[in-house]
């Protein structure tokens, strides 16, 4: 859900800034990293064993990333952060500690004049294979990796295929059910253009964390994801575009609080935004 609104905000913006004679002048990224780290309590008995790691991590979290993205336009650099909210839970199953996620909204920030809306039904369609996850210990702190489980939106077929690059492909379905193919992103550039962008992903997201005295899990996202324009609503954002994840930790942060479990539908965790999580970020 992240790579995709960032790459085609960056191609309608292309077209957009090669027909006027100027844009708004592009914001430096912010400082990284985004957020401090807590200090662990003095006090707090690390867990010992891998086995005591797992049962510590074990529970269901609300879930927080802020990803980083950076392609180059006419107007100067484009950078934007996607932000996304929803629930995790890691279950021992087996032996093994396994993720599940699901997702309830998403955010779009960036650094050139431009609003977007991407519709929480379109964000909730997004379901995310479990994953087993590898729990181990590093430099004395237990740390947790999730590794990439690739996942289909808006296009039936094997996520563990390359994604079609066929804008007529057959196996395009209406995932947020809205009438119209793929998913459906709404954009508003520089207060001029504004349009709808139809969009099939294949969704390629890993997280590292690490476990903190306070029951967090904290770390990175990396997002190797692949995007098809499917259509648009105006000639003009039916572009394809494939910018970058800016690769640096500090500005693609992962935050897992631990809630109890009757809290569990979207709209307790967005009741509950501020006081889960920190400010998101901006330019």
């Amino acid at each position: 859900m992240r790579l995709f609104i960032h790459a085609l905000m960056c191609a309608a913006t292309v077209v957009v800034c090669l027909s006027l004679a100027g844009c708004s002048n592009p914001k430096p990224w912010p400082k990284s990293p985004l957020y401090e780290t807590p200090v662990n309590d003095p006090n707090w008995q690390a867990p010992a064993s891998k086995e005591e790691a797992m049962a510590a991590m074990a529970g269901h979290y609300a879930h927080y990333d802020a990803v980083a993205y950076e392609a180059e336009t006419p107007n100067g650099p484009l950078s934007t952060f996607i932000i996304s909210y929803g629930f995790t839970d890691l279950v021992i199953e087996d032996g093994q500690l396994v993720e599940y996620d699901r997702f309830c909204h998403a955010e779009h920030r960036a650094n050139q004049n431009m609003v977007t809306a991407f519709p929480d039904g379109a964000t909730q369609a997004i379901l995310p294979r479990q994953a087993i996850v590898d729990v181990y210990e590093e430099d004395g702190a237990w740390k947790m990796r999730r590794p990439a489980t690739p996942t289909l939106i808006g296009i039936d077929g094997n996520p563990d295929a390359a994604l079609s690059m066929n804008p007529n492909d057959p196996l395009i379905n209406d995932a947020d059910n809205d009438g119209k193919p793929g998913v459906t992103v709404f954009v508003e550039l520089f207060g001029l253009i504004k349009g709808e962008i139809y969009l099939a992903r294949r969704e390629i997201f890993q997280n590292d964390v690490t476990l903190y005295s306070d029951g967090t899990l904290r770390g990175s996202v990396v997002d190797d994801s692949e995007q098809l324009v499917v259509g648009a609503s105006l000639r003009i954002l039916n572009t394809p575009n494939d910018p970058d994840q800016r690769k640096d930790p500090g500005l693609n942060p992962i935050i897992l609080v631990p809630i109890p479990g009757d809290l569990d539908t979207c709209e307790e965790l967005m009741a509950n935004r501020d006081l889960l999580f920190p400010a998101e970020p901006g330019f």
